[in-house]
């Protein structure tokens, strides 16, 4: 058996475990593989009839021609056609290129999940449009949203609006500094028929809207604040680094959260550290072991606290 049957092999028995799991909860897009075989330093994802494969950086990178041999494998063994099969080299990404679209041949299209839809295109940039991995998180985001007002903070294509609108959020307020994301978020919300005038999208730094809205005495009852590990965007003042600004950044978000309410804060920044001094500010609980869902359980993929408002 080759090296590429035995990948193959690895991936069905995935295939067979996950697929009446994600059948019975109505996910179309799930995690196959993830690194399981030190030879192939991959993780593979199902978004319905699509597959898309993230390489991730190694000593003795894959060559083009061991790539290709593996698409063209697993396209005839989960009979996808090999032109829905896309790859992408998952390095760190820093500045512009974190945005800067790979290809528009890929058609965007849209998945399914728990009863919510949401437009993904697997070419277009080095991110689909939903992060899988906060699968859990968004249904958590649903369930707390009723009768609240909702703010989503660094939100690139708004997933975690759509739920908390479907979960009866008041209001939400959707905040990103990408227009072309904004956008998209208006779409994920008009493909489930959530795009009434209570829902306002803000083309912003996040830091800027959160100095404006402190000034206006806005307050909000959840909030959710997923942001990136890293940004040095042409239109932010400053370099971000989630390690270092963490604690800033929390503490003028909690500036906005009512009494009683609660701020979902999450990081994929892979060692981080919260900042002792949160537990000052706030009343802080760490869930991850209830947002990070079965398919990401080899590698968790971040980590998530709720911060209680006083």
């Amino acid at each position: 058996m080759s090296a590429i049957d035995a990948l193959c092999n690895r991936v069905l028995k995935n295939q067979r475990h996950l697929t009446k799991w994600a059948r019975r909860e109505g996910i179309d897009a799930y995690r196959l593989y993830d690194r399981d075989m030190p030879e192939f330093p991959l993780a593979i994802d199902c978004y319905a009839d699509w597959l898309n494969i993230q390489v991730f950086e190694r000593k003795r990178p894959l060559t083009v021609h061991e790539l290709d041999g593996i698409c063209e494998a697993l396209a005839a063994e989960l009979a996808i056609p090999r032109t829905q099969v896309t790859t992408k080299a998952r390095r760190r990404q820093r500045g512009p290129d974190q945005y800067r679209p790979l290809s528009n041949r890929v058609p965007s299209f849209q998945v399914g999940e728990h009863g919510l839809e949401f437009e993904v295109n697997l070419g277009r940039y080095l991110d689909t449009g939903l992060f899988l991995d906060h699968r859990n998180t968004r249904r958590i985001i649903r369930d707390a949203a009723s009768g609240r007002s909702f703010l989503n903070l660094f939100a690139y294509t708004g997933s975690f609006t759509v739920y908390a609108a479907a979960g009866g959020a008041r209001r939400s307020v959707t905040v990103d500094l990408s227009k072309t994301y904004q956008a998209w978020s208006r779409r994920n919300l008009a493909h489930n028929g959530l795009n009434g005038t209570q829902h306002s999208f803000v083309q912003s730094d996040a830091l800027t809207f959160l100095e404006r809205m402190r000034r206006a005495r806005a307050r909000f009852e959840l909030i959710m604040l997923d942001p990136p590990s890293f940004s040095n965007s042409k239109r932010m003042h400053e370099a971000f680094d989630i390690q270092r600004d963490h604690q800033a950044l929390l503490r003028a978000t909690l500036d906005l959260l009512a009494p009683g309410g609660e701020l979902y804060f999450s990081t994929n920044r892979r060692g981080f550290q919260l900042d002792p001094g949160i537990a000052e500010l706030a009343r802080v609980v760490e869930i991850s072991a209830k947002t990070v869902p079965r398919d990401f359980k080899r590698y968790a993929p971040h980590r998530c606290w709720i911060l209680h408002g006083t």
